[in-house]
C-alpha cells in the first residue's frame, strides 16, 4: 500500500466504523447487493473447482507411484539378507524366485500403465486445472474493481453527511460557506465515481454469470470423459495382467488363505510374540529382592526375620535349652516366594515378619538381645486395602430450571419484493414475515418464513416489530 493510500485508509475509517455498526445514512442498492452476493459465491466455488481437479491429477499419479513402491518392497522381503547369521535363509543359495519375479512383472505392468495414462493426466492440466486457474485470475480483476466501488461509496457517504452537517448549522461563518462549497465539490466527484464503478458492476456482473455457464458446461463433459477414460485403461491394463504367481480363478478370500497357510498359527506359537510369558522360571537378574538362593541360614543376612525361597518347613536344631528368639523366628513357617498371578496385598501380608514375644521359660536362659529386627518400611494391608477402595461416585448435577420458549420475533415490510435468485423470499408491502434468522445489521441478507415458506430477503425491506 502506498503512503496515498493509506492516507485515504485513515480518513474511511470512521465511515467504515460506522457503516460496520449501522450508524448515520448509508448508500443501499439492492440489485448489486444480489449480484455481489451470487459474485461471491462463484469465487468461492471456481477455487474449489481448481483445487479439486488438482487433487484428482496428483491422487492418479500418487496411485500409479505408490504400486511401484509397494512392489519394491514386496521384492525386497522376497530376498534374503545373505551373509548375515540372523538370516535362516542366510546359508542355503536358493531364495523365493518366483514372488521376486512376479514383484519385477507387476512393476513392469504399472509402469507401462503409468506412460499410458501421462498423456490422459496431461489432459486433465491443459484442460481442467489451466482453464479454472485463469477464471480465477479473471474473478480477481473483478474482485478488485468490487473492492473499489466499495471505497467510492464510503467517500460518497462520508461527503454527503458532512455536507448535511454543514448545511443544518444555522449560524454560518465565511469559513463555514467555503467549507460548504468544498463539500459540495467533494460531494459531486464522490458521486461520479461512486456511479461510474456501481453501474458497471451491475451491468457487467449478469453477463459473467451467463458466460460461467458456457464456461463450465464443457469443462465439465472434458472432465467425466477423461475421468472414463482413465479407468477404462485401469481396467484393461488389470484385466489382461497374466502372472503366473497369482491364481486369478479362485476368490480373492480363498486364494488368501491358501496363500497364507498355517503361518499365522506358528507365528503366534513364538513365545516371542507374546507381550508376556508364564509358566517359566525367572532368572536370577529378575528375582524379587531379598530371596535366598539354595538353602543359605538366615544369620548370614542381618539379624531379625527373613524370608527364604525354600517351600518345606526349615530343620529344627536339637537342643535342650529353651527356645532362643531368633530360633523362634526360624521355627516360623517359611513364606514361598510370591507367583505373578497373587494380589500385591497377599504378597505383603505373607512377607510381615511374626510378632516379637517371649516365653516365661526363657526369662533364665541366656540373654537375649532387644534390639528390633531391620526391616524394610512396607505399608499395612489395612492402608493397601483403603488406597484401593474405589472413590465414590459425584453428585448429580441439580436439574435446570425450566426455560420458557422464545417468543417469535416478526417484521413488517416495508416496500415489495420479488425474489432475484433461488432462495429468496417474495413479499408484499405490510406482509408480516416471522424472523428465523437474522443479524444486526440491517443491511444484510436476512433470513424468515411466509405463507410457510422460508427464504432470504433484504433487512432495510422490513421494519422490526417490537
Amino acid at each position: 500500500m502506498s503512503f496515498r493510500g493509506f492516507q485515504k485508509s485513515v480518513v474511511r475509517a470512521p465511515q467504515q466504523f460506522k457503516q460496520k455498526f449501522n450508524l448515520g445514512e448509508h448508500t443501499k442498492d439492492p440489485v448489486y447487493i444480489d449480484s455481489e452476493r451470487r459474485f461471491q459465491e462463484l469465487e468461492t466455488e471456481t477455487k474449489r473447482l481448481h483445487d479439486e481437479s488438482k487433487k484428482y491429477f496428483e491422487a492418479i499419479n500418487g496411485m500409479l507411484q505408490h504400486q511401484i513402491e509397494f512392489s519394491k518392497a514386496m521384492t525386497e522381503i522376497y530376498k534374503p539378507i545373505s551373509g548375515r547369521v540372523s538370516d535362516p535363509d542366510s546359508l542355503v543359495p536358493s531364495g523365493n524366485y518366483e514372488g521376486i519375479a512376479a514383484c519385477e512383472e507387476y512393476e513392469a505392468v504399472v509402469k507401462d500403465l503409468q506412460e499410458t495414462l501421462a498423456p490422459e493426466l496431461e489432459m486433465i492440466e491443459a484442460r481442467v486445472i489451466r482453464p479454472a486457474n485463469e477464471l480465477l485470475d479473471v474473478i480477481k480483476v473483478i474482485r478488485k474493481t468490487a473492492v473499489k466501488r466499495e471505497h467510492k461509496k464510503l467517500d460518497y457517504d462520508r461527503t454527503r453527511a458532512t455536507l448535511k452537517k454543514l448545511q443544518d448549522k444555522k449560524d454560518r461563518s465565511a469559513k463555514d460557506e467555503k467549507a460548504m462549497w468544498k463539500a459540495e465539490n467533494e460531494v459531486e466527484q464522490a458521486t461520479q465515481e461512486y456511479n461510474y464503478f456501481n453501474d458497471l458492476l451491475k451491468d457487467e456482473l449478469p453477463k459473467l454469470f451467463a458466460l460461467e455457464r458456457q464456461f463450465i458446461q464443457p469443462l465439465f463433459q472434458s472432465f467425466y470423459y477423461m475421468q472414463l477414460n482413465i479407468f477404462y485403461t485401469l481396467h484393461e491394463k488389470m484385466q489382461h495382467c497374466d502372472i503366473g504367481y497369482f491364481d486369478l480363478t479362485l476368490d480373492i478370500e480363498e486364494a488368501f488363505y491358501a496363500k497364507r497357510g498355517d503361518v499365522q498359527e506358528r507365528a503366534e506359537a513364538l513365545s516371542i510374540v507374546k507381550f508376556k510369558t508364564t509358566g517359566m522360571k525367572r532368572p536370577p537378574k529378575y528375582q524379587r529382592p531379598g530371596a535366598l538362593e539354595g538353602n543359605k541360614p538366615a544369620g548370614l543376612l542381618t539379624a531379625g526375620s527373613s524370608t527364604t525361597t525354600s517351600t518345606g518347613p526349615p530343620e529344627a536344631a536339637p537342643s535342650t535349652t529353651a527356645p532362643r528368639p531368633w530360633e523362634q523366628q526360624q521355627q516360623a513357617p517359611a513364606v514361598t516366594a510370591p507367583r505373578p498371578w497373587e494380589t500385591q496385598a497377599e504378597t505383603v501380608e505373607a512377607q510381615a515378619p511374626p510378632p516379637y514375644s517371649v516365653k516365661p521359660s526363657t526369662l533364665h536362659a541366656t540373654p537375649v538381645s532387644y534390639a528390633a529386627p531391620v526391616t524394610s518400611p512396607k505399608p499395612s494391608a489395612l492402608s493397601m486395602a483403603a488406597a484401593a477402595k474405589a472413590k465414590p461416585p459425584p453428585p448429580k448435577p441439580k436439574p435446570k430450571a425450566l426455560q420458557a420458549a422464545p417468543k417469535v420475533e416478526t417484521v413488517t415490510a416495508l416496500y415489495d419484493y420479488s425474489a432475484q435468485a433461488e432462495g429468496d423470499l417474495s413479499f408484499r408491502a405490510g406482509d408480516v414475515i416471522e424472523i428465523v434468522t437474522r443479524t444486526a445489521n440491517e443491511n444484510e441478507w436476512w433470513i424468515g418464513k411466509l405463507h410457510g415458506k422460508q427464504g432470504q430477503f433484504p433487512g432495510n425491506y422490513v421494519q422490526l416489530n417490537s
